[in-house]
């Protein structure tokens, strides 16, 4: 009876273990993503990354901040992948050892947006540089992301090549926010500010702002995905970074990026191959 009984115990804790394993396998994986406040903010994330994580069993968990920090978090090694979009500090990255690879995943564009009211007289203006020269000369307030975001990094280029300081100046105003929130506050001072086209699409009905300035090449906004490099960090996931680079680079993900259009209108282009 003892015999039969410890037996039984022993094949009902090895099944027990079983189980226990199994559900473990089961369970989904962790992916950290860092990446800009403009994919998140329009929902793109929230609309296509429930299919890779049902493809692949993993959960990615999203860090959604300026591209600046994004950068940072993956160079000390705090997340797995980056999806940013400032193409220099991306290919820096890559040559400092961070990353093994960088790949282009989408684009869209910038639009310089403000109040109906214009009083700078913007409206329909396709050149960024002029549009900017005439805020400046108005003195009509414009906000700053001033989160070393992307978008940041590329108002900043345009008051340097046009040799204009803002720092200090009254008019314009250092928000240290994301996208969201500085559209908002755009809205609510009635001033300027820059964004990027997917991100106002889901805030133009709550701001009242209106896209003034749009179609210069120079507003051009490439987005790239680099997956933290493993030699650096060992324990990083890197196996699911690259599963995620893969499948939006793929067809799968390209196909879902396509059919991303809020209100019919589509908001991020996938890279053709031939430009990779």
């Amino acid at each position: 009876m003892t015999r039969a009984f410890f037996s039984f115990f022993r094949l009902a804790t090895a099944f027990a273990l079983l189980l226990i394993l199994h559900s473990a396998s089961l369970e989904a994986r962790d992916l950290r993503l860092a990446t800009t406040t403009s994919t998140d903010n329009s929902g793109l994330l929230r609309a296509i990354l429930p299919q890779f994580e049902q493809q692949q069993g993993v959960r990615v968990q999203v860090i959604s901040v300026g591209t600046g920090k994004a950068l940072k978090l993956a160079e000390n090694g705090d997340v797995d992948v980056v999806l940013v979009h400032d193409r220099q500090a991306e290919e820096a990255f890559v040559a400092a050892g961070h990353s093994r690879e960088r790949r282009d995943v989408m684009y869209n564009d910038f639009v310089l947006v403000g109040p109906k009211s214009d009083p700078a007289g913007l409206r329909g203006g396709l050149d960024i540089l002029a549009a900017l020269r005439r805020i400046a000369a108005a003195g009509a307030p414009f906000v700053s992301r001033g989160d070393d975001s992307g978008t940041e990094r590329k108002e900043k280029s345009y008051w340097q090549r046009l040799g204009i300081t803002v720092t200090g100046a009254p008019w314009h105003v250092s928000a240290g926010r994301g996208m969201g929130e500085v559209l908002t506050m755009a809205g609510e001072m009635q001033a300027y500010t820059l964004s990027d086209r997917a991100t106002f699409a889901s805030y133009q009905a709550k701001t009242g702002l209106e896209i003034l300035v749009q179609g210069d090449a120079r507003m051009f906004n490439p987005y790239g995905i680099m997956a933290v490099s493993p030699a650096k960090y060992p324990d990083i996931n890197s196996r699911d970074a690259m599963a995620l680079i893969d499948w939006l680079t793929g067809d799968g993900g390209r196909a879902a990026i396509s059919a991303f259009r809020p209100k019919g209108e589509q908001l991020f282009f996938v890279t053709p191959a031939s430009a990779r």
